[in-house]
């Protein structure tokens, strides 16, 4: 067995001797090859020794020896992180290295190698620490089998972050010291669990080395001769191989603690050992479940690893990618929350949108916490200052500065139950469509000024989507408009049609009047058309919208005839007319009673039989009021603001055409008037129109 562990680390002496003259005599000014020669000269040098070692035969010495080599080997580790730090620093910065020299994991592991040289050199060193935690744990082992999960997760860093024309140039140097520290976890995790190094395994790595130098002599040659561009390091990959590392250094000290247990633990040393394993891989799979622990994670990396604390890239492209798959207004609302969420690590928050009026509507709210205000008027201070100052709104922030906020009253945000951390304005171009607020983070931390940017930068962009889907639906309802119209002119068509029908018979009535199949005909002809312009009434429901004539008209008058009209529905109508004198307003009264007697219609239909509808007259100085109120089922906020006034918007399914309360509103502001709705589900709805007194008016018919 001495003579092939021999000849495999003679094979991998010689081969580390060609590649490193083959190194020198191509030697290019390329910062990269320097190091990676280093490389090549400790790694030869630890073959070389191992080689000499195993030349002499057998004696008390050689196992002396062979832990002398571990020497040479860290060396040799050493050497090839700082080629691969080196690799990654120009990654990250072009042509320096900024991040290998300001990185604290740079200092942390440089450290861990001094000691470590320091412990395998000095005898009386050893003896110390191993009085201090005692003979059994095996330091050595420990240290090397981290130094491979180190060095593998630099060569997953490096390689996942490599541009495509760098992958061709580092793709081989991957695989080959890949294999190199693949086999050292192997032969160092064995050795550690049976307390000593594996001698096969060991006296195997020499041959391995041997086969991998052709990769590293390619690897060498393609890193000479490729320029290395500056690419960004992707947060996401830093994250996962420090998870990986932490992962695997967890595991280990819990392995040691088993082994301890066990070891000591008399005859429950082994039950012991079982249930404690058990409970360590729990506690790792709660820990990195938790949401939190990322957040402080992911802050910490940020902090501590990078100049900037996102990656922009990323951040865009899943920004787009996230917009690009939403089909509708709720899906949109649900996104804004999610992403503004999670750019800080926020536990949940609402969206308020803008709404024709210019007030701002709880649209959406996840994880909210709270019960918070469903509408913010849009002369309320705080959308003054967020629309003139465009700030995100920072509560950690008043707290240490309150006068930076004085403008506005945060009042109903600012109870400690409340939670509420930020306010983030979405702004298309100087408009304010819409705001978000956000509940504390998972991981408290200060914002700076990169954090407000992105912020408001991404806020724009949603604002963007969320004009985007407003225009998309507002072009849906004009098409629709569009087949309104064309409906209308088939309509026209059709009666016509029957006009012409009725004018043969009244063409012919006067020469055939006396003849009875004239008149059986005509009678059965008319029959036709009733039923037809029945028809024709039934899908036309308003009418089509043409020029109309204001009169001075009676609202007393007006509302008697609603109520005989729907006098046939239940509950009954009930009016009540609390003027003193007659009351006239300007209108068109086939229309306005017809708009009345819709909006009756839907309140007895949302009302139960024995509920009551009502239709309130008064006035104030300048305008009369007029009040439809039930006690149905009601209407929440945001179905008034986003469903009740749009066009084509049903909830009676076939029985309606969704355009009632649409023309009522449309033909009420052409009038100068108001119409606005207080409604709760399960308490009722008031509908309140307000149209200019006419005491002043002209009694004759005036053209609009």
């Amino acid at each position: 067995m001495e003579h092939v562990v021999f000849y495999g680390y003679l094979i991998a002496t010689l081969a580390y001797s060609a590649l490193l003259l083959l190194a020198v005599v191509n030697l290019k000014k390329n910062p990269v090859s320097l190091p990676f020669i280093i490389a090549i000269i400790f790694s030869l040098q630890w073959a070389a020794y191992i080689a000499f070692t195993q030349s002499a035969p057998p004696s008390p010495t050689s196992g002396l020896l062979i832990a002398n080599s571990l020497v040479y080997e860290t060396l040799r580790n050493a050497a090839w992180f700082f080629t691969l730090g080196v690799l990654i620093s120009r990654q990250y910065h072009n042509h320096n290295y900024t991040l290998l020299l300001q990185s604290r994991f740079t200092y942390i592991l440089a450290a861990s190698i001094v000691f470590l040289l320091a412990y395998e050199m000095s005898e009386d060193l050893r003896q110390h620490i191993k009085q201090v935690i005692g003979y059994k744990i095996q330091v050595r082992l420990i240290a090397h089998l981290v130094f491979a999960i180190i060095g593998l997760a630099m060569i997953e860093q490096l390689y996942r972050n490599a541009s495509t024309e760098f992958l061709w140039a580092i793709k081989f140097l991957c695989i080959g010291l890949g294999l190199l520290f693949t086999v050292d976890f192997i032969v160092f995790s064995k050795s550690l669990l049976f307390t000593s190094l594996d001698y096969s395994l060991w006296g195997s790595r020499g041959i391995i080395n041997a086969l991998i130098t052709p990769l590293l002599a390619i690897a060498m040659y393609r890193l000479q001769t490729h320029s290395v561009n500056s690419i960004s390091l992707s947060r996401t990959v830093v994250f996962h191989s420090t998870v990986l590392m932490g992962t695997g250094l967890y595991l280990i000290l819990m392995s040691l603690a088993g082994y301890y247990i066990r070891d000591f633990g008399g005859t429950w040393g082994e039950f012991a050992e079982i249930v404690f394993i058990f409970l360590a891989i729990m506690l790792l799979l709660v820990v990195f479940a938790s949401g939190k622990v990322r957040a402080v994670a992911k802050v910490y990396f940020n902090k501590h690893f990078f100049s900037y604390r996102y990656d922009y890239r990323e951040e865009w492209l899943k920004l787009s990618k996230t917009i690009a798959r939403l089909n509708s207004l709720h899906e949109l609302s649900e996104a804004i929350i999610n992403t503004m969420a999670d750019l800080v690590d926020s536990s949940g928050g609402g969206l308020w949108l803008k709404d024709e009026q210019g007030d701002f509507y709880l649209a959406e709210a996840k994880n909210l916490g709270f019960d918070s205000p469903q509408h913010v008027a849009a002369n309320h201070s705080m959308i003054h200052f967020l629309t003139h100052k465009q700030w995100v709104i920072d509560f950690y922030e008043r707290l240490e500065s309150p006068t930076k906020y004085a403008e506005a009253d945060l009042s109903q945000w600012c109870p400690a139950e409340k939670k509420v951390w930020l306010i983030i304005p979405l702004f298309l171009q100087t408009d304010l469509e819409a705001f978000v607020v956000l509940t504390q983070a998972r991981a408290p931390r200060a914002l700076n000024w990169e954090d407000h940017d992105l912020l408001k930068t991404v806020g724009k962009q949603l604002a963007n989507a969320l004009a985007l889907n407003r225009a998309s639906d507002a072009l849906s309802r004009s098409r629709q408009f569009e087949a309104y119209n064309r409906i209308s002119a088939y309509l026209v068509h059709d009666l016509k049609n029957l006009i012409a029908q009725i004018s043969l018979i009244v063409k012919n009535a006067e020469k055939h009047k006396r003849n009875p199949e004239f008149v059986d005909d005509a009678i059965a002809t008319l029959e036709n058309v009733v039923v037809k312009m029945d028809h024709l009434i039934t899908q036309l429901k308003k009418g089509h919208d043409t020029a109309y004539q204001n009169v001075r008209l009676n609202l007393s008058e007006i509302a008697a005839d609603v109520a005989i009209q729907q006098a046939g529905n239940k509950p009954t109508l009930h009016v009540v007319n609390n003027m003193a004198t007659t009351m006239f307003v300007m209108g068109e009264k086939a229309r306005l009673t017809a708009i009345l007697g819709h909006l009756v219609q839907n309140a007895q239909d949302a009302t139960p039989d024995t509920g009551l509808v009502k239709l309130e007259l008064d006035k104030n100085q300048h305008h009369a009021l007029i009040k439809i109120v039930d006690n149905g089922c009601g209407m929440d906020k945001k179905f008034i603001a986003e469903r009740l006034f749009k066009p084509f918007d049903t909830t009676k399914g076939n029985a309606g055409m969704g355009i009632g309360v649409y023309e009522a509103r449309d033909y009420i502001l052409k009038n100068s008037g108001t119409c606005s709705v207080d409604s709760k589900p399960g308490v009722g709805t008031t509908f309140t129109i307000s149209l200019p007194l006419a005491e002043n008016h002209p009694t004759e018919p005036v053209g609009q």
